[in-house]
C-alpha cells in the first residue's frame, strides 16, 4: 500500500493509543486483590468530584469584590456546573457503554484536571462560567463511569462493600470543602481552589491508565440521539430553574410556571422520542425494572436528605449566635458519620442482611434522627449527634441501595446505569439545596421547622421506595445478554492468569 492510503493507514496507527483501552500489567492484573486497586482509583475521582461541590461556594464572597459582580451573576459559576453536569451525565454513560468506560474515565480526568487549571487563569467572570461548563464535561465522564468500574470491578459479593468505599470517598471530600476552601480562599486566594484539582488529576490519570481494567462488555451505539439530549437538557435545565427561581429570586410567578411547564412538555417528548426510536439515548426498559426504577427514587430522596442540611444547619447554627467556623464544624459531623457506616458497616452488620433491608434500616434510621430534630431546641447539644445519626443512616442506605441499582442493569448497560444513578444524585443535590431554600423562603419565622418537616417526608419516602424494592435483583433483556440473562462474570473482580491477557 503506498501514496496517501498507507499515510491515512499509518496515522491511524499513530492516534490509536488515543481511542485505544490500554490493559493492566500482568503483575497487577493477576494480584488477588486487583479490584480494591481499582476501586481506590475510582476513589480518586469520587473524592474530587464532591470536594469541588462544597468547596466553589467559599469562593463567591472573593468573586464578587474581584470581578465586580453581583451575588445573583456570581451563583452561575455553581448553576453553571450543576446544569451541564446533570444533562449529560446519562449521554457521558451511553457512549461509555459503547466505546469503552475506562478510556472515558480518563479522559473525564483529562477535560476536568486542564479545566480546573483554566477556571484558576480566567480573567473574568463570564469566562470562568464558560470552564465550569467545560469541567462539567469532564466531571460527567468521571461520574458516569465510577460506579460501572466499581461493579465491574468487584466480585459481587463484595461489590457493596467497594461501593461503601465509594461512599466515603465521597463523604470525606463533602466534609473537607469547607475546611480546604476556607485556607485556600483565606491564605492563597480563590483561583487556587480550582487549582488545587490538577496535582490530584494528574495523580489519578496514572492510577488509572495502570490500575482500571479494560471494558468487558459493551453496548455499541449505532446511531446518537442528539435531539433526545437537547430535550433531556431542556427537561433537567427547566426544573432545576424553576425551583431555583421560586425559593426566592426577583422572578415573576408567570415566568416560573412557564418553567415547569417546558420542563414537563420537554420531559414528556424525551420519553416518547426514547420509546420510538431505534438507538435511543437511554433505554427505557431499564426504567421498567422495578429494582431500578425504585432505586433510583430512593437515590434521588436519599441525596436530597444528604444535601438539604448543608443549606438548614448553617443558617440554624448562626442564628444562636454561633459564628461560620462553628457551623461549619458542626455539619461535619454528616458526612462523618456518613464515611464511618459507609465503611464499617459490611464489618460490623451480620452478612445474612440483604440490600434491601440495609436501605430500609438506614432511611428510617434517617427519618427517627430528623423527627427527633423537628422535636428538639436546634441546638448544638443536639444538632451533632443527630446529624451524625443521619449520616450514619445514609451511610447504610446508599451503598446497598446503588448495589440494588447496579445488581439489576446488564453489564453492557452499566455505564448508563451509573449515568442513571448519577443523575438521581445530581438532582437530588440540585432539589436538596433549592427545596429548603423555598421552604425557608414560604416558612417566614418557622422556615426552619418546615424544612426539617420537609426532610422528614422525604426521609419516609426514601424508606418506602427501598421498601418498594424487590428482593432479588433481576436485570431486563439488553443488547449482548439475550433474554436478560447476566454474564456470569459481570461483576467479576480481578482476571485470573492465563487468557486474562486478553480481557484485561
Amino acid at each position: 500500500m503506498t501514496g496517501p492510503a498507507a499515510a491515512r493507514s499509518q496515522r491511524r496507527r499513530r492516534t490509536a493509543f488515543l481511542v485505544t483501552e490500554r490493559e493492566r500489567p500482568a503483575c497487577i492484573r493477576i494480584r488477588p486483590g486487583a479490584w480494591w486497586l481499582a476501586v481506590a482509583t475510582v476513589c480518586f475521582g469520587a473524592f474530587m468530584g464532591q470536594l469541588d461541590a462544597s468547596i466553589v461556594t467559599l469562593t463567591y464572597g472573593s468573586l464578587r469584590s474581584g470581578f465586580g459582580a453581583s451575588l445573583a451573576a456570581v451563583e452561575w459559576v455553581s448553576l453553571a456546573y450543576l446544569l451541564s453536569l446533570v444533562a449529560l451525565l446519562i449521554p457521558a454513560g451511553r457512549l461509555s457503554d459503547a466505546y469503552g468506560r475506562k478510556l472515558f474515565y480518563l479522559y473525564g480526568f483529562l477535560v476536568f484536571s486542564g479545566a480546573s487549571a483554566a477556571c484558576g487563569l480566567a480573567p473574568s467572570l463570564a469566562v470562568l462560567v464558560v470552564f465550569r461548563v467545560v469541567q462539567a464535561g469532564g466531571a460527567a465522564m468521571m461520574q458516569a463511569n465510577s460506579v460501572a468500574l466499581v461493579t465491574t470491578s468487584a466480585p459481587r459479593e463484595r461489590m457493596r462493600a467497594a461501593l461503601g468505599v465509594q461512599a466515603a470517598a465521597q463523604a470525606l471530600g463533602l466534609a473537607l470543602g469547607p475546611t480546604v476552601g476556607g485556607a485556600l480562599v483565606s491564605t492563597l486566594g480563590w483561583r487556587w481552589v480550582f487549582g488545587i484539582n490538577v496535582p490530584i488529576g494528574v495523580v489519578a490519570l496514572v492510577a488509572g491508565h495502570y490500575l482500571l481494567p479494560r471494558t468487558r462488555y459493551r453496548n455499541p451505539a449505532r446511531a446518537f440521539d442528539w435531539v433526545g439530549l437537547a430535550l433531556l437538557a431542556m427537561a433537567t435545565t427547566g426544573l432545576l430553574l424553576a425551583v431555583s427561581a421560586a425559593s426566592g429570586l426577583p422572578v415573576a410567578g408567570w415566568a416560573v410556571a412557564v418553567l415547569f411547564a417546558v420542563a414537563a412538555m420537554a420531559m414528556w417528548a424525551f420519553t416518547r422520542r426514547q420509546r420510538r426510536i431505534e438507538h435511543p439515548l437511554l433505554d427505557l426498559r431499564l426504567l421498567r425494572t422495578r429494582a431500578v426504577a425504585t432505586g433510583l427514587f430512593a437515590a434521588l430522596c436519599g441525596y436530597l436528605v444528604l444535601f438539604g442540611p448543608l443549606v438548614l444547619v448553617p443558617i440554624i447554627v448562626t442564628l444562636h449566635g454561633h459564628t461560620t467556623l462553628t457551623a461549619g464544624c458542626v455539619l461535619t459531623a454528616l458526612p462523618a458519620g456518613f464515611a464511618l457506616a459507609a465503611t464499617v458497616a459490611d464489618r460490623v452488620m451480620p452478612s445474612g442482611i440483604s440490600d434491601r433491608a440495609r436501605c430500609v434500616m438506614g432511611a428510617v434510621l434517617c427519618a427517627t434522627a430528623l423527627a427527633a430534630m423537628l422535636a428538639s431546641s436546634l441546638s448544638i447539644a443536639w444538632l451533632v449527634p443527630l446529624l451524625a445519626l443521619i449520616g450514619t443512616g445514609l451511610g447504610l442506605f446508599t451503598p446497598a441501595n446503588n448495589a440494588l441499582i447496579m445488581g439489576a442493569i446488564p453489564a453492557g448497560s452499566s455505564g448508563t446505569g451509573g449515568g442513571l444513578v448519577n443523575m438521581a444524585r445530581g438532582l437530588g443535590t440540585a432539589l436538596g439545596v433549592a427545596l429548603v431554600a423555598l421552604a425557608l423562603y414560604l416558612g417566614g419565622s418557622l422556615g426552619n421547622r418546615w424544612a426539617l418537616f420537609m426532610l422528614l417526608v422525604i426521609a419516609i419516602l426514601a424508606a418506602a421506595g427501598a421498601w418498594a424494592s424487590p428482593s432479588s435483583r433481576t436485570a431486563p433483556p439488553a443488547s449482548g445478554t439475550p433474554g436478560g440473562t447476566l454474564p456470569a462474570e459481570q461483576h467479576g473482580g480481578q482476571e485470573q492468569a492465563g487468557g486474562a491477557a486478553k480481557r484485561a
